[in-house]
């Protein structure tokens, strides 16, 4: 009998039909299961495994169905023999102690892995206080709304769009969808021919980076600032200017007149959540024509924005074409779609494509067409109207909280409407890395700032709430645990 091979720990987010399956395909694939023998009765499987029989019935009919086993009358289910030999080849290899393997920190002509960069944990869900940035709360999530997209992107009349290789062009309804509803929120209107999809904003900045930079370019970035943007242009041997912000964002003068690239988040600054003011924003537009600059804008959150009247984008605003815009639907729906795109000149687009299909040809095009039709089904706005209630909620909530336990913290009187993180200074003796480690023994998440920071020896008392991931209820407890973690160095 085959009993002794049918042992499962289940894992409680997966159905037990899935598991179960993939546990007997696994044996069957590897040879482990023996021709001759017949599977267990879906009787004595079911009790084996504390399943019920139809479960079982299901996973075998699907299974002969797949032509993985085979049903003999009055005999049972056995493995067919196609499936019998196991697929992995044996070399009979045996590694040296001797061996001489390629030295590869000679080889490389860049180590990325060297970089300093914003560490987030995998099990960020695990802590009760998860005051961490850039995620969502996963309850929240339209998950029937989006199942509903999904299936009919496998319908008939939309899978002839998605299973075949697009080369370098993108899902046409998208792009149609990103042109007429979302663009115009931000008040830009443009062709369908400037438009790009990429994997996200870093994406997109490594695109330009790649296309634009060398040991010669000037890339003018906010201190503090975007890590990920100095990690990147610095990869392609860029000159780095560092500017400094102030409670208007970015500080416009003529120590910029000299860089060839303005990276900013004019919207939503990056960390500190400022907002770039109207005059400084036509300063900047003033400035990058008399001086021959371009423009990077990043509205990474535009969507999720809660200001009743928000400042349209600096690409509205842009007369000359100066402003290349990138965009992002992780912060409205979910970042790990990996979705952003590119609106820019016809001419930049153009290349900027031929680079990409060099690299991965296009982003997934099933993604593109599920979120074409979320967006065009109105799925998307009924959930942004939602998430803006709720992180407008939360934001009071937390305003609040540090208000009562941290209101010697601020770095601004008010926190602006469109930030979904606070961004908060301790006493200049606290390490907020040492206070960040000492946090997470009480399963509180905290985002030290200094990694923000692009110049050398940054300061180290500045850290960074994030409100989007946790749960209301838990975020004035969450505060006031963390305030007695900051007693501890106080």
């Amino acid at each position: 009998m085959l009993e002794h091979y049918f042992h499962i720990e289940f894992d409680p987010e997966r159905t037990l039909q899935d598991q179960i399956r993939e546990f007997i395909v696994n044996l069957i694939l590897t040879g482990s299961l023996p021709l001759d023998e017949p599977l267990p009765s879906s009787r004595h499987l079911s009790k084996m495994l504390g399943v019920s029989r139809n479960t079982i019935v299901l996973i075998y009919e699907s299974l002969v169905d797949s032509g993985f086993i085979e049903a003999h009358s009055r005999k049972g289910f056995f493995v067919n023999h196609s499936f019998h030999n196991t697929e992995a080849l044996s070399t009979d290899l045996v590694h040296k102690e001797d061996s001489s393997p390629p030295n590869w920190s000679e080889r490389f002509q860049k180590q990325p892995s060297n970089e300093i960069n914003i560490v987030k944990p995998y099990d960020w869900q695990k802590f009760e206080y998860p005051f961490i940035y850039g995620q969502v709360q996963k309850d929240f999530f339209p998950l029937e709304q989006w199942r509903d997209c999904v299936r009919k992107s496998m319908s008939g009349q939309w899978n002839k769009y998605w299973i075949n290789d697009l080369v370098d062009s993108d899902d046409p309804l998208l792009i149609e969808q990103i042109r007429t509803r979302l663009l115009p929120r931000r008040g830009i209107y443009v062709e369908s021919s400037e438009i790009l999809i990429t994997i996200g904003t870093q994406n997109s900045l490594y695109l330009l980076a790649n296309l634009l930079c060398n040991q010669t370019t000037k890339v003018a970035l906010e201190n503090p600032g975007f890590r990920d943007a100095l990690n990147i242009f610095s990869l392609f041997n860029a000159k780095i200017h560092r500017q400094p912000i102030d409670q208007h964002g970015l500080i416009v003068n003529d120590d910029l007149k000299t860089c060839d690239y303005l990276y900013v988040t004019p919207s939503t600054q990056v960390p500190t959540g400022v907002e770039l003011s109207k005059e400084r924003r036509q300063r900047l537009l003033n400035l990058s024509t008399k001086h021959d600059c371009i423009i990077i804008e990043d509205d990474y959150d535009a969507e999720v924005n809660m200001k009743h009247n928000p400042q349209p984008a600096l690409k509205a605003l842009d007369k000359n074409n100066r402003v290349i815009y990138i965009g992002s639907m992780s912060k409205s729906i979910s970042p790990g779609l990996r979705v952003g795109f590119m609106v820019a000149d016809e001419e930049l687009i153009t290349e900027v494509r031929a680079l990409r299909r060099l690299m991965y040809r296009h982003p997934p095009v099933n993604i593109q067409r599920q979120l074409s039709l979320f967006l065009s089904l109105g799925y998307h706005d009924t959930y942004l109207r939602k998430l803006r209630v709720i992180n407008a909620s939360k934001l009071q909530r937390i305003n609040d909280a540090i208000d009562r336990h941290l209101p010697n913290m601020r770095t601004s009187e008010h926190v602006s409407a469109g930030a979904t993180s606070v961004w908060l200074k301790a006493p200049e003796h606290i390490n907020t890395e040492e206070v960040a480690w000492l946090a997470a023994q009480s399963s509180i998440l905290m985002e030290p700032g200094a990694v923000h920071f692009t110049a050398e020896n940054p300061p180290q008392n500045y850290f960074r709430l994030g409100f989007s991931a946790i749960e209301s209820h838990k975020i004035e407890p969450g505060i006031a645990a963390l305030k007695n973690v900051f007693d501890h160095f106080i």
